[in-house]
């Protein structure tokens, strides 16, 4: 999965240690020692920020690139990918600003996802709304 995310450092930081902080602290970093860690490599599962880019006429803003390997998510599971994703990711003090700019999912993962149990029709008749947006 690909994400680019727009990024405002706090002054001082870096873009490509903040880049680094999304990747890690929205895959497997965390604040604390978590003692699972020593169980399995980590390098497998973790967010890597590949690509950082200047924003053009935007002063200290930057688009982050990160990408995450498929077995960091639960097949099936939208709430699951965001959760990782943007979950946690927002409020880090290296940070200014934070903004999910685009995400790319691969065909191969969209596919695991169930969809709705019915369609929008039965979403009209419960809710007698023809003709327009719900």
């Amino acid at each position: 999965i690909l994400a680019a995310f727009r990024v405002t450092p706090q002054p001082g930081v870096p873009p490509e240690e903040a880049g680094a902080a999304v990747a890690a602290e929205s895959s497997t970093g965390t604040w604390t020692t978590v003692w699972t860690d020593g169980l399995t490599s980590l390098d497998r599962y973790k967010g890597r920020c590949y690509h950082i880019e200047a924003v053009v006429g935007e002063d200290n803003q930057y688009i982050a690139y990160v990408a995450y390997p498929l077995d960091l998510f639960e097949e099936g599971s939208v709430t699951n990918m965001f959760t990782s994703i943007v979950g946690n990711v927002f409020g880090f003090k290296a940070l200014r600003a934070l903004r999910l700019e685009d995400l790319r999912i691969p065909t191969s993962y969209s596919k695991t996802f169930q969809g709705p149990p019915h369609g929008i029709q039965v979403e009209r008749d419960k809710l007698n709304k023809y003709g327009r947006p719900l």
